[in-house]
């Protein structure tokens, strides 16, 4: 039992909060300043009021210090592009006539102007904008945003810890500006970017502010000693500076490793680490440095990530061996709970016996400040708490609704031939061109067509009682009508039903999937103003019955084209939910799996040529160490094949993916063995079709031509350019033509124009190759 003198001083924090507020208000005041119904100000002061109700929040909680700087109206990387003056050239013109205007130009890009590429959040769901920096990059400090937030904190009689993304991580994180050599190293730009950050620190702590957190999680990353080398210069220089606040240097996501010597070493007033997950080895690693002495220490206990509720007694224990390894133990989450939704209690739909194992942002904070209360007077002091606790994880572990012994049967029989197609792939691939008829680069979308506010009052409608399923179902006819001929009027090769039935690329399918759980109110940043409402994965997973047959077999029969079953792969299935913590996730994916195979297998039977199962977060779930990736890409890829081999060898399977770093993983797309994959490529210029080149990947891809996270139209002949750039590095026999992703965030008019283009575009390419 901790006794309260040996951990008086332990305090709860949290290094940030979800920024969207109880009803998404900052995401409707922002769309609402991009159609010009709000104004700047209207904006501004919403954003304002969402602090303080949840500084506030926070406060009452028990929390002692909050986060400030956090918040965001679009990403905090690019908050950060602004506060050290790192805007691209392009942008320039825009932020200096208005700096709001110019910032989202910065996120979304205009007609005119491209936008920063976006990519994901080391292994997480959520995207930041990617900084561009070349040799002839000027730093300048811009710290107006974090000292006006750290004063609205302060006014309101709170303490409070500025958080920034630290100067190594957004270096490593950067990416070489459009035109400068694709070996320039960002990391070369740190002793220029250091006295920028010298002086925000400096205009901080004039502002009042003790503490500040500089963020790291780049560091739990294999770096190289050149890498280690630069974070132990930043951290000795910011460290040595005289006129700076307190340094709070904060990791979380995974170990640390090698670089956790480097900053036990470096001249700072404290770290902050994960002990959660694969983090729990900083424990052994914290001890063999010597541990933190004169060191503040915040200990990531609380899973930031997840959304189950903790075990306190175990994190009591990890806290008490931590105790004896720095001079003041702090207790918080492991990241951010920008992760993970606002408030369980909302969720009054969800049987109350699973509603006690879940823990979102709210209640997350509870279980800190309850730590650092039995932390610091012992655990008589929190009796009351630990017994429920105990209750909680009990009825977990005992209720029959995590467990269904006919899952666990089959998937236990699942063998090597199971995962294999029947025929290698040139001899599918001949059989599915002779089966399919296509032209020389084929058109296609990748599912998705525009989530009318028409479809969105449709299931309000449904779900109010203000239609019936009769009349419901006559909407999404009708949607799927309009998307079938518009797309044969535009001339698209392989054709879509538009998925105007679903409401999410994963929830869909939770929702119709035994052992899933949605939530009415579990929304989740994403990127920008797009929020997901990931679903909760309590138990074994079947399929009871077809999810997508009827609306593609309905599609198919209004055209001769071939039209595209869609379906979301067991990867992203887990890595876009909540999964469950107690059982491999291996062993979670075979089930999702055997359950997308019986669906792909009926959706054959049904006539459907073309079945494409997604896989966007493959290349996200890869562990942040180099030592873990076997493994997971070995039940990764296995779970994909598993769910796709059952098919003749004329069904052409598809996959798709998005906004990650596709070079890391190329030998697993490989793996997968589909038969066509699209990638997102547009902001990357075709990248990635040169690192599909450089493998020899032998199969088929479309490199998409169209970046659809962005409102702005590309031209035919802009799109014709990408196309040819494709052609330099995969065959046109083996080439696609397509967007990055899907289209479901975008509006109808600038979706129209965009594929009109797209469709010229791989006309134009087809005729100079047959004139050549």
């Amino acid at each position: 039992m901790t006794t309260k003198s040996a951990a008086a001083a332990a305090r709860a924090t949290v290094y940030g909060y979800p920024r969207q507020g109880r009803d998404r208000e900052l995401k409707k005041a922002i769309e609402g300043y991009w159609k010009g119904r709000v104004t700047a100000d209207a904006l501004r002061s919403t954003a304002a009021e969402l602090r303080r109700t949840d500084w506030r929040r926070l406060a009452d909680a028990g929390v002692h210090e909050v986060p400030t700087g956090d918040s965001s109206y679009y990403d905090h990387v690019l908050d950060t592009t602004v506060m050290v003056g790192a805007i691209p050239a392009r942008h320039r013109e825009a932020v200096a006539a208005d700096a709001l205007d110019g910032y989202f130009a910065m996120a979304r890009g205009t007609q005119d102007v491209a936008p920063l590429e976006m990519t994901k959040w080391f292994d997480t769901n959520y995207h930041y904008l990617v900084p561009e920096l070349g040799p002839g990059t000027v730093f300048t400090a811009d710290s107006a945003k974090q000292v006006a937030e750290l004063k609205e904190a302060l006014a309101l009689g709170l303490a409070a810890r500025p958080v920034l993304v630290g100067p190594v991580t957004y270096l490593l994180l950067a990416k070489p500006a459009p035109g400068v050599a694709a070996d320039f190293d960002p990391l070369t730009l740190l002793d220029r970017l250091l006295p920028v950050y010298a002086e925000v620190l400096a205009d901080l702590r004039a502002a009042g502010a003790e503490w500040v957190q500089l963020d790291e999680p780049a560091l739990v990353q294999d770096r190289t000693p050149a890498d280690l080398n630069a974070a132990a210069r930043a951290y000795r220089d910011l460290g040595a500076l005289t006129d700076r606040p307190r340094l709070l240097v904060a990791s979380y996501f995974d170990r640390l490793g090698d670089a956790l010597p480097v900053l036990a070493k470096a001249p700072v007033e404290g770290l902050a680490m994960d002990f959660t997950g694969p983090a729990a080895a900083n424990l052994e690693g914290l001890a063999a440095v010597g541990g933190l002495p004169g060191k503040r220490l915040v200990a990531g206990v609380v899973d930031g990530r997840n959304i189950w509720v903790n075990d306190l007694e175990k994190s009591l224990s990890v806290l008490g061996t931590l105790l004896g390894l720095a001079d003041r133990v702090d207790v918080s989450a492991s990241s951010s709970l920008l992760h993970v939704p606002l408030d369980a209690a909302a969720e009054k739909d969800v049987d109350p016996q699973i509603l006690r194992w879940l823990s979102f942002a709210k209640q997350k904070t509870a279980e800190i400040t309850i730590l650092a209360k039995g932390l610091s007077q012992g655990t008589d002091a929190i009796a009351g708490e630990l017994a429920a606790n105990r209750a909680a994880l009990a009825s977990r572990a005992s209720s029959p609704i995590t467990r269904n012994p006919a899952v666990r049967v089959r998937t236990g029989a699942v063998t090597d031939t199971d995962g294999r197609r029947s025929q290698p792939y040139a001899e599918r691939a001949a059989a599915q061109r002779a089966h399919l008829g296509l032209p020389l680069l084929p058109t296609t979308t990748i599912g998705s067509f525009p989530q009318t506010g028409g479809l969105r009052v449709a299931r309000a409608d449904l779900r109010s009682g203000r239609i019936d399923t009769a009349g419901y179902e006559e909407r999404i006819r009708a949607e799927i009508q309009e998307v079938i001929s518009y797309q044969e009027k535009t001339g698209v090769d392989v054709l879509v039903h538009g998925e105007p039935e679903r409401n999410d690329m994963v929830q869909y399918f939770a929702e119709q999937l035994d052992g899933y759980l949605a939530t009415r109110h579990g929304w989740v940043q994403s990127y920008g103003t797009r929020y997901v409402r990931p679903p909760v994965l309590a138990g074994d997973i079947s399929r009871p019955e077809p999810m997508t047959v009827r609306w593609t077999s309905y599609a198919q029969s209004l055209t001769a084209k071939p039209v595209k079953g869609m379906l979301t792969g067991p990867v992203t299935m887990l890595a876009w939910s909540f999964v469950r913590d107690d059982q491999p996730l291996g062993e979670t994916a075979r089930q999702v799996a055997l359950a997308l195979r019986d669906e792909v297998n009926d959706l054959e039977a049904a006539g459907t040529s073309v079945i494409q199962v997604d896989e966007p977060a493959l290349r996200e779930t890869l562990p942040l160490r180099a030592a873990d990736h076997a493994a997971y890409l070995a039940w990764a890829t296995e779970s994909f094949r598993l769910a796709t081999s059952g098919v003749r060898p004329d069904t052409q399977i598809h996959t798709h993916m998005c906004y990650a770093e596709f070079g890391d993983i190329v030998q697993a797309i490989d793996d997968l063995d589909a038969d066509v994959i699209s990638l997102e490529a547009a902001r990357s210029h075709m990248q990635v079709a040169r690192e599909l080149a450089a493998h020899g990947y032998p199969r088929e891809a479309g490199p998409g031509v169209w970046d659809i996270h962005s409102p702005r139209v590309p031209s035919a002949e802009e799109a014709a350019d990408l196309l040819r750039t494709g052609l330099e590095a995969i065959p046109a026999e083996r080439l696609w033509v397509n967007p990055d992703c899907g289209l479901k965030t975008r509006a109808w008019p600038e979706t129209r124009a965009s594929l009109e283009n797209l469709v010229a575009a791989a006309r134009t390419v087809r005729e100079e190759l047959s004139g050549s």
